[in-house]
């Protein structure tokens, strides 16, 4: 696991390979943000109230966490096609109940089924494409592989959920189904047999999770991109009370967020590859920057928008960075250490709503998400300076 990927370990078709894996990701990133605006009408579906519906999206971000680090320490012997192939039948299972289920409870146990490959499948295909390319590469590739994650939000996204309008909320997760299936069929045929790690054990991945260097760049993703969250989370009411434009315009700035995540995922590659470590502090320190910004201009629609475009991209600038910090960290168990980054941000995800919601409950208004989310990348970028002091991580991402 530790040696550099040589010539025939490599595929034919990298372009190819790459694509298919993004494939998973897009789809991973379709079922992870359409259930937040198909929520009505599953609510409706199931005899429930809004607020009680919203536990479905919780539910998913639990089976991710529960999911990243126990399947890649069960899985890590087992050769990694053959492991991803698994995962994205897992995404495929997960949705396909989402789809028949009936009731609040089915519903709510089939998105958490929904989450479990959700991270593992990052940190394995992350690690595949990265043992594709030649070193001064593998960051590039990485953001590959995210790329269908965020493109997601740009065409996925939008796509499903006009389906789930026009014809059932269930439409939209059975195509899902048939991404997961497209994405499998082309990962079996452009993605080469790469060999599990036959010494590989259980309490040796987990082991990683003791290194101060994994546990000061886990937290960094858990507070820092929490910020981006904490503001994020409360755009619909944003724009409608802050910004004062009507509800229409909404999907213009999810739109625009989408995008910004795309031209982020581009540039986060070639970062990664030139520095990881000024990639990170350089993206926490400019999501402060935009985020008081964001707060100060809210009002001034042109701003608010460039604001929130600025946020997208460094959202992915963040998130990719720590991606390959975590893989680099964990040593031997980089495909856990990849995994783990998305455990992170789903955390981080419920971390930024709960603390925003926090302060709109206590009558500070819906712009004051935004402070507190200069306060978690704040303090984000600080549990990351002090990682580089405690435990500094010079390990290159090998395959």
């Amino acid at each position: 696991m530790t040696s550099t990927p040589t010539e025939p370990t490599r595929a034919r078709h990298v372009g190819l390979a790459l694509l298919a894996l993004a494939l998973g990701g897009f789809a991973i990133g379709t079922t992870e943000f359409v259930t937040m605006g198909l929520l009505p009408d599953v609510a409706e579906s199931i005899d429930r109230d809004i607020p009680t519906t919203g536990h479905i999206i919780s539910a998913y971000a639990l089976g991710v966490v529960v999911g990243a680090p126990l399947i890649v320490s069960l899985a890590a012997r087992m050769p990694k096609r053959t492991l991803l192939l698994w995962l994205l039948a897992g995404l495929g299972l997960g949705n396909a109940l989402t789809a028949v289920a009936s009731g609040y409870v089915p519903v709510l146990l089939a998105r958490f089924v929904a989450g479990l490959p959700h991270g593992a499948y990052f940190g394995v295909a992350s690690l595949v494409a990265a043992s594709l390319v030649p070193a001064g590469r593998r960051g590039r590739a990485v953001a590959m592989v995210m790329m269908g994650l965020s493109a997601a939000t740009v065409a996925g996204v939008p796509a499903s959920a006009w389906l789930g309008q026009a014809l059932t909320w269930r439409a939209a997760y059975a195509l899902v189904v048939v991404i997961a299936v497209v994405a499998a069929v082309l990962v079996l045929t452009f993605v080469p047999h790469l060999p599990g790690d036959p010494s590989a054990t259980i309490r040796g991945e987990l082991v990683a999770l003791r290194e101060p260097a994994v546990i000061a760049a886990f937290l960094t993703g858990v507070v820092g991109f929490g910020g981006i969250f904490a503001m994020y989370s409360y755009i619909a009411p944003i724009v409608t009370d802050v910004v004062d434009l009507p509800s229409s315009v909404i999907p213009v700035f999810l739109l625009v967020f989408g995008l910004g995540s795309v031209g982020g995922t581009l540039l986060a590659g070639r970062l990664a590859d030139w520095d990881n470590v000024r990639q990170v502090i350089g993206g926490l320190g400019a999501t402060v920057v935009v985020l008081l910004a964001f707060y100060e201009l809210a009002s001034f629609a042109p701003a608010a928008l460039l604001c929130v475009f600025l946020v997208g991209a460094l959202g992915s600038i963040v998130a990719i960075g720590l991606q390959i910090r975590l893989m680099a960290a964990a040593g031997d168990a980089q495909m856990l250490g990849a995994a783990l980054n998305h455990a992170s941000l789903n955390i981080a995800n419920g971390l930024g709503a709960w603390l925003g919601g926090l302060v709109i409950a206590a009558g500070a208004g819906y712009a004051a998400p935004a402070l507190v989310g200069v306060a978690l990348a704040v303090a984000g970028l600080v549990a990351f300076l002090v990682g580089l002091r405690v435990a500094p991580v010079r390990t290159p991402v090998h395959a």
